[in-house]
C-alpha cells in the first residue's frame, strides 16, 4: 500500500478511529499489529509469510539466548538468527544477480547456462531483517531483555509507518514506548493508553504534509527529466550528465526521506516516537557527517553491529579502521541492491571515510584549524563533500558498466559544451525549476534547524493555511498516478 494514494488515506484514518474508539491498550495494540499486517499483506499477498518467518525465528531464538547459560550456546543461537535472516535475505535479493554472473563466467568457460529464478523482491526485506537482527544481538550482547509476549515482538517488526522503507528502528527505541506505564497514588500501575495528544497531532500532521511534498511535487516532477537523461547517457554533454545527476540527488532526497517524514508522521500522531532519518544531508561537510546526515537509521545500524565491532580491539590503527570502514560501506552498498554499481557505490564511500579518517588521525591539527569553522572553509568542504556525494549518486543510478564509465568520465572531466543541454532544459522547464526551488528551500530549512516543529506550532488558522497551500499545489501538478517510492526496491 503506497502512502501516497487514497487507499492509504481512507487505512490510515480507519486506524485512527479504532484507536478512538477502543480505549483499552491491550486492545490498541492488537488494533495495530493487525493493521500492520493488513497493511504488508495489501502490496505483498502470501509474501507475509516472510514477515511471519523472521518474526517467529527472532522471537524464539532472543528468549533462547537470553536463557542460554553458556556463551557457546548464546553464539550457536545467534548464529542461527543470522543465517535464517541473511539466508532468507540474500535468496530473494541476490540469487539471479549471482545466478548472471555465473553464467557470464561460463559462457567463458564452455559450461551450459543456468536459467534465472526470476524471484520478486519481496517489499521491505531489507528493512525487517535488518531490524530483527538487532534485536537478537541486542539480547546476546545483554542490553536488552526479550520480548514476553509474541504479539508484542511482531508489532514491533511489523510496524506498518516504518515496515517496507524505514526508518529502521531498535528494540530499545520502541518496545519502551508500548510499555510505558503510569502511576497513581496508590502507587500500583497501569499500561498507558494511546492518545492523540495536541501536540503530537501538529506536529505528526506537519510532518507528513513535508513528506508528501517532497514526494510529489519533487521527487515525482523531477523523476521524468533524469530518467530521459540515464536512460541512454553515452554521448551525452557533461553538464547534461550533472544536471541528471544533481536531479537525480534531489529526486532520491526527496523520495525516500519524504517517505520517512510521512512514516514519522503518522507514527507520532500514534504516540510511536521514531528517530529522524535525514538531517540536512546536502549541508554535509565530510563524508562522515554526510553519513550521519544521510539514511541515519542504516548508518548507525551498521557503525553499531559492524563497524564498532571491527575496530573495536584497535582503535588507533589506520589500516583497521579503513579495512573496517570499507568492510561497513561495501555493506551498506550492496544492502541497496544486486548489481556491480551499488558494490562500487559501497566501496566509493568506503574509500572517501577510511581517507578522511586517517587524515583526520595522521594529521591532528586539521580537527582544530581555523580555516575551515570559517564560512569560505564552510562552502569549500560542503562544495567538495557534495561533488564526492554526487559523484557517487552518479555510480548509484546506472547500472549498465559502459554507460556509467562514460558517465564518470563526463562528470569528471568537463567538456564544457552546451547545446544539448539548452535543448534538455527547454524540454525540461519544470524539473529544472524545481530544482532551483529545492535549493533555496533546503537553504531555509537548514537555517531554521526545525522547520516542520516551527510551523506546526502557527497559530490554528496559519497551520490551515499552510496544509492547505501544500495540499492544493500537490494536487495541481499530480497526473492522478501515484509513484512508488524509490527504495521499495531495496
Amino acid at each position: 500500500m503506497l502512502f501516497n494514494t487514497i487507499d492509504f488515506i481512507i487505512f490510515f484514518v480507519l486506524v485512527l478511529t479504532s484507536l478512538v474508539i477502543i480505549k483499552n491498550r491491550k486492545y490498541q495494540h492488537l488494533i495495530l499489529l493487525v493493521s500492520s499486517y493488513f497493511f504488508f499483506y495489501y502490496s505483498s499477498n502470501y509474501l507475509i509469510t516472510l514477515l511471519i518467518f523472521s518474526t517467529v525465528l527472532d522471537f524464539y531464538v532472543g528468549q533462547a539466548i537470553w536463557k542460554a547459560k553458556s556463551i557457546g550456546h548464546k553464539k550457536g543461537l545467534l548464529i542461527i538468527s543470522l543465517a535464517g535472516n541473511l539466508g532468507l535475505l540474500g535468496f530473494f535479493k541476490y540469487s539471479d544477480f549471482a545466478i548472471s554472473q555465473f553464467n557470464v563466467l561460463g559462457s567463458i568457460l564452455g559450461f551450459e547456462e543456468i536459467p534465472l529464478l526470476n524471484i520478486i523482491l519481496p517489499i521491505g526485506i531489507s528493512f525487517y531483517t535488518f531490524q530483527t537482527i538487532s534485536y537478537t544481538i541486542d539480547i546476546y550482547r545483554g542490553g536488552l531483555t526479550p520480548c514476553k509476549s509474541l504479539k508484542e515482538f511482531a508489532l514491533f517488526v511489523a510496524f506498518f509507518p516504518s515496515l517496507v522503507a524505514g526508518p529502521i528502528i531498535r528494540a530499545k527505541q520502541f518496545l519502551p514506548q508500548l510499555r510505558e506505564q503510569i502511576d497513581n497514588l496508590t502507587s500500583n500501575s497501569k499500561l498507558r493508553q494511546i492518545v492523540f495528544q495536541g501536540s503530537n497531532l501538529r506536529l505528526g500532521i506537519t510532518l507528513m504534509a513535508f513528506g508528501f511534498f517532497k514526494k510529489m511535487f519533487f521527487a515525482d516532477n523531477i523523476a521524468p527529466m533524469v530518467n530521459d537523461i540515464f536512460s541512454s547517457p553515452t554521448g551525452l554533454e557533461s553538464l547534461t550528465i550533472i544536471l541528471g545527476t544533481v536531479g537525480f540527488g534531489i529526486q532520491v532526497y526527496g523520495d525516500f526521506s519524504g517517505y520517512s517524514d510521512i512514516a514519522i508522521g503518522a507514527a507520532l500522531i500514534i504516540g510511536i516516537k521514531i528517530p529522524m532519518n535525514f538531517n540536512k544531508p546536502f549541508f554535509a561537510t565530510s563524508p562522515g557527517d554526510f553519513w550521519k546526515r544521510w539514511h541515519i537509521s542504516l548508518s548507525s545500524w551498521v557503525r553499531d553491529y559492524l563497524y564498532l565491532p571491527l575496530v573495536f580491539k584497535n582503535k588507533r590503527s589506520n589500516s583497521r579502521i579503513f579495512v573496517s570502514v570499507l568492510l561497513s560501506m561495501t555493506l551498506i552498498g550492496i544492502w541497496h541492491g544486486a548489481g556491480w554499481n551499488f558494490l562500487i557505490f559501497g566501496l566509493m564511500h568506503g574509500f572517501y571515510l577510511g581517507i578522511h579518517s586517517i587524515l583526520r588521525n595522521s594529521f591532528p591539527m586539521l580537527k582544530i584549524t581555523r580555516f575551515f569553522k570559517t564560512k569560505i572553509g564552510t562552502v569549500i568542504a560542503i562544495f567538495v563533500t557534495q561533488y564526492l556525494v554526487f559523484l557517487s549518486f552518479l555510480v548509484f543510478r546506472v547500472n549498465d558498466m559502459d554507460a556509467l564509465w562514460y558517465s564518470i568520465s563526463k562528470f569528471v572531466l568537463l567538456d564544457f559544451q552546451m547545446n544539448e543541454t539548452i535543448s534538455f532544459i527547454s524540454v525540461h522547464k519544470l524539473p529544472v525549476l524545481l530544482i532551483g526551488l529545492f535549493i533555496i528551500l533546503h537553504y531555509i530549512s537548514y537555517q531554521k534547524k526545525n522547520l516542520p516543529q516551527i510551523i506546526s506550532a502557527f497559530k490554528l488558522k496559519y497551520w490551515i493555511l499552510f496544509l492547505t497551500t501544500i495540499a492544493l499545489i500537490i494536487l495541481f501538478f499530480y497526473d492522478s498516478n501515484p509513484q512508488q517510492f524509490f527504495y521499495f526496491q531495496f
